[in-house]
């Protein structure tokens, strides 16, 4: 597919790290003129699936790898490279590899005992009522717990990861920071605690290897309940992410599953360890305890920051850019962001929002990430249904001016851009059929 002979029917206004504003002509006219051999950018080789045939998501994708790709006119030069971001679960792959890995755990008898029996020391934001209802359900027999066979057990365990409440209802987390901390994510990474990297790799790699062989629509049964028990990779994602390194630029992905984990499934898309990061654990004697390292002003074991939102910003500031202490937290100046962030969820807003040339996003039905990329107000923002399984068209519209954002303490407000206007309501129109 020659993607980036054709032209856009757009004028496309993008920033590249160092480089200050550059306007982008494109035309509908029929196609440009071929440049030299030596000069070409390498094209993008999957078509299927991108929204906008010719002139839409995919050919937009070309002309930012044309333009900041080692043989683009905005390469910057001296041995930099333009950096590309991509969240994991449901971005790159179709489904959650974090659900994948924890449903093994609990299948398997995999998840150890919390130390002196007490729930509490597995997540400062469990609440009392969660951590009496796991106590009663997991009594303390073992090292590990044998969920793979006492139903009750993982029954609590998976209703508190997956709904975030006991089995009887009541919330399991509580009094934490909306924008950068989910205790749901945080859990499964911090009830890894007792084994190694390496074996914790270890089970990531059988779940992987049973979710890929599983036919597309497997249901899997934990405990006594149903969950998806399949997963598999974005081959257009796979394609963009191969043209790109191929065209020069630094890729890494960005994830709110454990680190490990990650790093398992990344490799399979040609992103190495180094370029993975993902919720990172505090060790100790080789292994993983159940605290969390931090980042810019949250220290080590405070565990009140993951790669969520806000800390999505600080982890790629920190670990691609070396920024550190309380500047990590803030946006830095457009010679220190990514050129382009790929999303799905409200989890991605503010790396999405940092990315100085286009943001991708796959369209979940998320209220502010919709909100935001329909808004489109910089002219930057790409929407695109799910490649597999995509979701219809959301009846009503997103609740931008009311609802759609999520505040530090958990309640609900408007969408604001980031001169404080509010953005209105917007209409669900890039979707499955």
């Amino acid at each position: 597919m020659n993607l980036k002979r054709r032209a856009v029917a757009a004028t496309a206004v993008i920033a590249v790290a160092g480089a200050g504003l550059v306007t982008v002509q494109a035309t509908a006219e029929a196609t440009q003129p071929a440049r030299s051999k030596a000069a070409r950018c390498p094209d993008l080789t999957v078509s299927k699936g991108w929204y906008g045939g010719h002139d839409g998501n995919a050919a937009r994708l070309q002309q930012m790898i044309d333009t900041y790709g080692k043989c683009g006119e905005q390469h910057l030069g001296g041995g930099a490279k333009p950096v590309a971001t991509f969240d994991w679960d449901n971005t790159v792959i179709k489904n959650d590899v974090g659900d994948a890995t924890m449903f093994w755990l609990l299948r398997n008898s995999k998840i150890r005992t919390p130390r002196n029996a007490d729930w509490h020391t597995t997540s400062r934001y469990l609440t009392d009522p969660a951590a009496k209802a796991l106590t009663k359900a997991c009594p303390a027999t073992g090292s590990t717990l044998p969920t793979g066979r006492d139903t009750d057990c993982a029954d609590e365990i998976a209703s508190v990861y997956a709904e975030g409440t006991t089995k009887s209802g009541e919330a399991a987390f509580g009094g934490f920071d909306h924008r950068r901390m989910e205790p749901q994510y945080a859990w499964l990474a911090q009830l890894t605690q007792g084994w190694s990297t390496r074996q914790v790799k270890g089970f990531a790699a059988a779940a992987r290897k049973q979710n890929l062989a599983a036919p597309i629509g497997t249901e899997q049964t934990v405990g006594t309940g149903k969950f998806t028990g399949w997963v598999r990779y974005y081959d257009q994602q796979r394609d963009l992410i191969r043209t790109l390194k191929k065209a020069g630029f630094d890729v890494y992905v960005v994830s709110a599953s454990p680190e490990p984990v990650a790093e398992v499934w990344a490799k399979s898309v040609g992103v190495d360890a180094r370029h993975t990061i993902g919720i990172r654990n505090v060790t100790a004697h080789g292994r993983l305890t159940g605290h969390l390292k931090g980042c810019g002003t949250v220290k080590d074991g405070d565990d009140s920051m993951i790669t969520y939102i806000d800390g999505k910003r600080c982890w790629i500031n920190q670990e691609i850019y070396g920024v550190r202490g309380a500047a990590a937290e803030k946006v830095q100046p457009a010679d220190r962001r990514q050129v382009f962030a790929a999303g799905d969820s409200d989890t991605d807003i503010s790396f999405l929002r940092d990315a100085t040339a286009l943001r991708l996003v796959l369209n979940r039905n998320k209220n502010e990430l919709m909100c935001r990329a329909y808004d489109n107000a910089d002219g930057r923002w790409l929407v695109n249904p799910m490649f597999i399984e995509p979701k219809g068209r959301l009846a009503e519209p997103y609740p931008c001016a009311t609802t759609g954002y999520t505040e530090r303490d958990g309640t609900e407000g408007p969408v604001r851009r980031t001169d404080g206007s509010v953005i209105p309501d917007q209409q669900d129109t890039v979707h499955g059929t």
